[in-house]
């Protein structure tokens, strides 16, 4: 863009000189007009009927007991912040309709409710909720925040005595308030009081879960937070499901849906948290479904949040569990985004137990082709080598791997990913005494696999530690173990290096003296058998 010629450029001083010459005229005569109009006689013949402001004055009793309040709280707090004269005085100060006494009875409160870790006093309710329903904004902030403080965990007995004593009616009040604090105050209390059942009954009395509900669209995040976290624990007790899923109304359902797209994490994952708890029937997870939850919560698998990751996570589990859901979710999108959490985050036992728990569930479908075609079996297998033997989420990967490899074509795919690492990795476990269950499904994939030349090689590198754990499970009381460790053998058998290792180590003995204790079992079940015939 080119610059203005001279010519123009005055032509455009001039025209802001007009421009401010004129607005200052105006000015001048709106000031002229309104000072004539104030001193005309038909507005002084009224004035002595004028309408005041009703402005509260200050009882002389009111003025004594707010004196003597400083001189108190000057005194030293830690003396007797609950006797009774310093009730008497909150009392005073907090009936009083003068706001800046009613902000010092809060004020009070608020110090008692920072550092006192005691129960507040049934009697000290009364002129709290009385603050509570001031119409002072500075009052509504500290008495809310005052609220909060004393519902914090460790105090569930101020909880259960505000509960009682009517205190939800002001604070659902104050949670409507347009003062961002307040607001807030009043929703984190309204949070706290959730943590009891029996206020819980309070709350939906009150009708509570109905305004919980339309602030989870509130433009303040806390607010949202607050709110959701709150409906999490009410939607923990299913007798509640049925006034928070009305048939006729799916808005709460609709509404947390769509807060997993929030960019706020902890209120995408509060919401992953209220859904999974009001997952329980199949048709909730149907309507889940159907409102796309699968697609945000394939987004949510990858966020840089640990909290959001496995609060997805566990939702996706709750839904994986139902047979209707499994050929939805059995999606390439899912299943690669499945493979690729268990890569990058394989030390996680949250997320490692929860999605194997996924892909076993959806194994039992006619799905297994998809999972092969992602990266699933991959991570699976790479987890093993990272998660501790202790964790309960190495049984859930060992029990997913064995079921696929139930499948020729699953084991196939295994194969391809086996190495020294891994195959010294599934001997250990199948060794280990202390998990007998992932020693189980370990030996189980052991099993599975002997037919492929790769694994054999790789196995005769571990001859003296496979004989181990199948006198292991040859010898162990439960029979499943003994079928496993017998079909191993009879498999391993066949090979003329593991065949000539058993002959040395006396295997054939340790099988008589199995098949000897069948027998005897069988003839001692054929004699019970037959005396409960007869």
């Amino acid at each position: 863009m080119g610059q203005l010629c001279g010519r123009c450029m005055q032509l455009l001083r001039d025209f802001v000189a007009f421009v401010q010459r004129m607005s200052s005229g105006l000015v001048h005569s709106v000031k002229e007009c309104l000072i004539l109009i104030s001193k005309c006689s038909c507005l002084k013949q009224n004035s002595s009927k004028t309408r005041q402001l009703y402005k509260p004055i200050l009882q002389p009793h009111e003025r004594v007991t707010a004196q003597e309040f400083l001189q108190h709280i000057e005194t030293g707090f830690e003396m007797s912040p609950l006797g009774k004269d310093s009730l008497e005085a909150l009392r005073t100060l907090a009936f009083s309709e003068n706001p800046g006494l009613q902000q010092s009875a809060a004020l009070y409160y608020l110090h008692m409710s920072q550092h006192m870790n005691i129960p507040l006093p049934v009697e000290h309710l009364e002129p709290f909720y009385a603050l509570l329903r001031s119409a002072d904004l500075e009052v509504q902030q500290m008495s809310s925040l005052s609220l909060v403080n004393f519902l914090l965990e460790g105090h569930k007995s101020n909880r259960e005595a505000i509960g009682a004593a009517r205190g939800v009616t002001p604070l659902l009040s104050l949670a409507k308030s347009y003062d961002p604090r307040v607001q807030q105050n009043a929703v984190g209390a309204i949070l706290n009081l959730t943590q009891s059942e029996k206020i819980q009954q309070v709350l939906c009395k009150e009708g509570a879960l109905p305004l919980l509900a339309l602030l989870l669209e509130s433009p303040d995040s806390e607010v949202q937070y607050y709110s959701c976290a709150a409906l999490s624990n009410v939607a923990a007790n299913v007798q509640h499901h049925k006034a928070l899923l009305r048939p006729s109304d799916r808005f709460l359902l609709r509404t947390l849906i769509s807060l997993l797209s929030s960019s706020v994490d902890k209120v995408s994952s509060q919401a992953c948290v209220c859904l999974r708890n009001l997952a329980i029937s199949a048709d909730i997870q149907a309507e889940m479904v159907a409102e796309n939850v699968l697609s945000k919560l394939c987004s949510l698998l990858a966020s840089g949040s640990e909290d959001v990751r496995r609060a997805s996570i566990a939702l996706l589990w709750i839904l994986s569990q139902h047979l209707h859901n499994q050929d939805t979710l059995a999606c390439a999108e899912l299943l690669q985004s499945l493979g690729m959490l268990l890569l990058v985050h394989k030390t996680d036992p949250v997320i490692v137990g929860h999605t194997a728990c996924i892909i076993k569930n959806l194994s039992l479908s006619k799905n297994r082709q998809r999972i092969m075609e992602s990266r699933c079996i991959e991570g699976l297998l790479q987890t093993m080598l990272s998660i501790d033997t202790q964790e309960d989420s190495l049984r859930y990967v060992t029990s997913c791997l064995a079921e696929l490899a139930k499948q020729e074509g699953a084991t196939l795919h295994m194969v391809q990913w086996m190495d020294e690492h891994l195959t010294k990795c599934l001997v250990r476990l199948a060794g280990q005494l202390e998990h007998t269950e992932s020693s189980f499904q370990a030996a189980s994939i052991i099993q599975h696999m002997i037919g492929h030349e790769k694994m054999m090689l790789l196995w005769k590198h571990h001859i003296g530690e496979i004989q181990a754990y199948l006198k292991n499970f040859l010898t162990h009381r439960e029979i499943r173990f003994q079928q496993l460790g017998i079909s191993t053998f009879c498999r391993l058998q066949k090979d003329p290096e593991f065949s000539l290792a058993f002959r040395k180590s006396q295997m054939a003995k340790l099988l008589e003296q199995v098949r000897q204790q069948t027998e005897e079992t069988q003839e001692l079940l054929k004699a019970a058998i037959c005396h409960e015939d007869s």
